[in-house]
């Protein structure tokens, strides 16, 4: 079992890389719209209550040093002014939003559960806990 980064970014199921995490289309109003269960291989995506809590932890690691450090950059090296760099940060987080937010959470679901190629055909792939890392 290995961890899938192409699965991660398009947003698969972690335990076939076949089915899609989120509802298609995209949806403004509802920008986390997620498939209950994997089309293909019925892996549950909400292991246990809250189960996605644990994404925010990583949506804030990762938007926190991706607007820093270019923020950072453009104060120190460039010499930006302070409110020229907070303006173009800011509008780097509104455009990077929704990429963060659901990249965080198919982030989250790949970390607990791996992918199994042996579980592909499996009578029992509806198991919340199928080869989970917990």
């Amino acid at each position: 079992m290995k961890l899938s980064w192409k699965g991660i970014w398009n947003y698969k199921c972690p335990r076939c890389g076949e089915g899609d995490m989120f509802k298609k289309p995209f949806k403004w109003t509802d920008p986390i719209a997620m498939n209950s269960h994997c089309s293909n291989c019925k892996l549950d995506f909400e292991p246990e209550p809250g189960f996605y809590f644990g994404a925010l932890i990583i949506s804030y690691g990762i938007s926190s040093w991706m607007l820093l450090l270019p923020a950072l950059a453009l104060v120190l090296y460039f010499k930006w002014s302070v409110m020229a760099a907070m303006g173009f940060t800011l509008a780097f987080a509104g455009l990077t939003y929704f990429k963060i937010m659901r990249l965080s959470r198919s982030l989250y679901l790949h970390f607990s559960m791996r992918y199994d190629k042996s579980l592909e055909d499996s009578e029992n792939s509806s198991s919340k806990y199928d080869k989970t890392i917990f």
